[in-house]
């Protein structure tokens, strides 16, 4: 079955995740992820694309970004990946893909479920039992919408940008959104969505993207189309 396009529109918001080859790690020192968010910096400046969140694992990368026009994250995405396999091969006298295949990507509708997106990639290390708060994990944004100075990789979204009036009320908001207790429930869609790579958001957003497409970008239903009784017919 042939891939579905993506769903790259300008304006909105994609949470996205690329893994290392067969789980296997794609950053080996600090001076990696530096790199990895210096490229990323660059990168997404060029290709017009904003990023709201971020986290590096030992074997993957959650972002959280908004294309300026259609198809920016993509572009982005790509030069990311070449420029950072070029780097790591370089620096470490290797050959062969760094990547498993390519990054997934999930369009973020309505900005409640936009606010739960970045929760979640700035709790993963909490998830990973890395740290005991995500304020003690360096290579994520969440001292960067937290407590300044400011992260100059980040452009604040409109969703966060509402959680107060000043960048102090701000800061505030989202830490204690952060450390609230999230319903499993919630985490368990927010991976759902991302691996199906499924519109995130309500139903009438998906409605109306898939009116402007012409094409289903929400779940479909799983298994095989219930077999219809046979019409009755006179003798």
């Amino acid at each position: 079955m042939a891939r579905q396009p993506r769903i790259d529109l300008a304006g909105i918001p994609q949470h996205i995740v690329q893994r290392g080859n067969d789980r296997q790690p794609c950053f080996f020192t600090e001076m990696d992820r530096t790199r990895y968010l210096q490229d990323l910096r660059d990168i997404a400046r060029r290709e017009s694309c904003n990023v709201h969140a971020y986290v590096l694992m030992t074997n993957h990368v959650h972002l959280l970004a908004t294309p300026l026009a259609p198809g920016g994250v993509g572009r982005m995405m790509q030069a990311l990946g070449r420029s950072y396999v070029r780097y790591v091969n370089d620096r470490y006298c290797r050959t062969g893909t760094l990547w498993e295949g390519r990054y997934k990507s999930c369009p973020v509708m309505d900005d409640t479920y936009f606010l739960r997106c970045q929760r979640y990639i700035e709790l993963n290390p909490l998830r990973a039992r890395m740290v005991e708060d995500p304020a003690h994990y360096p290579w994520s944004s969440h001292r960067g919408n937290t407590s300044p100075p400011a992260d100059i990789l980040l452009t604040p979204h409109r969703a966060w940008l509402a959680l107060g009036p000043d960048a102090t009320a701000r800061h505030r908001a989202w830490r204690a959104l952060v450390m609230e207790t999230v319903d499993t429930a919630e985490t368990d869609a927010i991976r759902l969505h991302l691996q199906r790579q499924h519109l995130y958001g309500p139903d009438r957003f998906r409605r109306a993207i898939e009116a402007q497409l012409g094409r289903t970008v929400g779940p479909r239903k799983i298994g095989r189309p219930r077999k219809r009784p046979p019409l009755l017919t006179d003798a």
